[in-house]
């Protein structure tokens, strides 16, 4: 498993429990929301800020796709 998979399981794991949503559904969501490689690509970025500062970008690119 690359080390990208890894990160972006544990980002999506993350962000379910903060939100307190289980992950198949977030991730459901934001395949639904056509989100989820653009978060996978995300990987240079999220892995080397604060996760926070990922969940911030991520409802950002959400709340926008819902518009």
């Amino acid at each position: 498993m690359s080390k990208e998979m890894r990160f972006f399981i544990y980002l999506l794991e993350q962000y379910a429990h903060e939100k307190g949503i289980p992950s198949c559904i977030v991730l459901q969501n934001w395949d639904e929301q056509m989100v989820t490689d653009y978060i996978y690509g995300m990987y240079e970025l999220y892995h080397s800020e604060a996760i926070e500062n990922a969940f911030k970008d991520i409802d950002m690119l959400v709340s926008r796709k819902k518009m």
